[in-house]
């Protein structure tokens, strides 16, 4: 039997995913499991990439102690976090977490070369301080030699894609949240980044999800006892994501619902307007130079957050019962306002947000769990309707995939909020599609549609109608 693994490593933890074939049908199950998250060091947020390439090296030896060896795997993470090395391939200065502060104001640094505007046209991706375009800039400022002495640029899953077979690499879905990626050339945008005053050389061509890349090092394959094919897949997790959404139609958004709600369509050209860049819509890279048209939405973040305030008190099914009983109370918070990206306090960040804007202020831990579910319902709703006015296109059907998929009471909320029907599932959607671009590569699926068939009649996939009560 053929197995394949997704190694997911999200911004809180990381699996080791296996799936084979069985009678046409997916199977998958997780192997190894690991926290991650970033660290704060002297007031800077930063990730240990020690700590989690050793992780993934321990999900290896997982797949060989429990004899099932992977005869291809692949590596996917958050985006616009990057590496820099050297020419050996050492590692040059910090791997900073983009929920770090130091990119505070630096956009401004940015539009003395080219204005907002001119860079969205140019690059179809929307403005997030956290673009890697920002942090690089912000480098510029801070630390102008790391730049000055490094070879290579790797964002995070190529840096440790790097680290297993020693070959450098970057990846299409992924570079395209750089904000450096041209839309039409679909590869790096060489003149924009030269006007930044980057070093061109360490920007590698870049590999559409699928391709093979090599085999492990001498080194890794004596430490985790076997050796495999590496194969990218979509290295951005959303990227991947999308792979997996079972049921993408020309009348279908998605939604890949976790720490981040990135809700869109998926379309064969990108969509670069006045109208998109004033709405705050980004084009990135897709499978097979798709362009993945979406808006980067605070996700469960929020709730996540809550329930750790509360020492993990309550499950999951407490927060959303907790909720709905407090579905009357009325206030709501704008769920993409800075103050909630890295607060250290999210129930207070909540409250104080209801006080400034003169609303209820919610004293329970249901009425927060109302106000974050409600609020994130109310911003689908506003988000399918504005890609209805940008594409023209009418959207019957949204498709939740991911953690969030799993929320029946905030799937039926956005179903009754929209008057859409909404599908959820799956919820393993990142490493799946990972799976699907490495089942691709072996031929085990013809293109994209036979795999999303596939998945469709591989995992469950929940239907909530509009006319359903809460």
């Amino acid at each position: 039997m053929n197995y394949y693994l997704a190694i997911d490593i999200g911004a809180s933890g990381g699996r080791h995913i296996l799936g084979h074939m069985e009678n046409g049908i997916l199977i998958t199950e997780e192997i190894y499991r690991f926290d991650n998250g970033p660290i704060k060091k002297d007031g800077e947020l930063l990730w240990d990439t020690q700590h989690i390439f050793l992780e993934i090296l321990n999900g290896l030896k997982a797949c060989k102690a429990a004899n099932k060896v992977p005869v291809s795997m692949g590596i996917d993470t958050w985006g616009v976090d990057y590496v820099l090395t050297d020419a050996g391939g050492e590692k040059i200065g910090k791997s900073y977490c983009y929920r770090d502060a130091r990119t505070a104001c630096i956009d401004q640094e940015v539009y003395r070369q080219i204005s907002e505007e001119d860079l969205y046209l140019r690059t179809g991706i929307q403005k997030q301080i956290f673009n890697t375009i920002y942090q690089l800039s912000a480098l510029q400022k801070q630390s102008p030699s790391d730049l000055e002495r490094a070879e290579h640029f790797l964002m995070i899953p190529d840096y440790f894609h790097f680290l297993l077979t020693g070959e450098y690499s970057n990846e299409y879905t992924n570079a395209s949240t750089t904000q450096l990626v041209s839309p039409l050339t679909k590869n790096w945008d060489y003149d924009l980044i030269r006007k930044l005053g980057f070093p061109p050389h360490i920007f590698h061509d870049l590999k559409m999800p699928g391709s093979f890349l090599g085999k492990f090092t001498d080194a890794v394959s004596k430490e985790v006892g076997f050796s495999c094919n590496v194969v990218i897949p979509a290295t951005h997790d959303t990227g991947s994501a999308v792979m997996a959404v079972p049921c993408a139609d020309e009348n279908s958004a998605y939604i890949s619902s976790g720490t981040w709600s990135l809700m869109g369509i998926e379309t064969k050209k990108p969509i670069i307007s006045q109208d998109s860049l004033h709405a705050n819509f980004t084009n990135e890279g897709g499978y097979d130079y798709r362009f993945r048209f979406l808006k980067n939405i605070m996700g469960l973040w929020m709730i996540q957050s809550v329930r750790h305030e509360t020492g993990d008190r309550y499950s999951w099914e407490d927060l959303t019962e907790m909720a709905r009983a407090s579905i009357t109370f009325p206030s709501r918070v704008e769920v993409d306002h800075s103050c909630f990206l890295a607060p250290e306090n999210m129930t207070e960040e909540i409250r104080s947000y209801c006080r400034r804007t003169f609303q209820p202020v919610p004293k329970s831990v249901g009425e927060t769990a109302s106000v974050v579910y409600q609020s994130l319902a109310g911003d689908y709703v506003r988000t399918a309707d504005e890609m209805e006015r940008l594409t023209g296109k009418k959207i019957s059907t949204i498709c939740i995939v991911g953690g969030g998929s799993k929320s029946p009471f905030l799937n039926r909320l956005t179903a009754i909020k929209s008057g859409r029907r909404v599908l959820a599932g799956p919820g393993e959607a990142t490493a799946i599609g990972n799976l699907t671009a490495q089942l691709l590569s072996a031929g085990i699926f013809t293109d994209l549609m036979s795999a999303r068939k596939c998945i469709y009649e591989s995992f469950g996939v929940m239907k909530y109608e509009p006319d359903e009560n809460l």
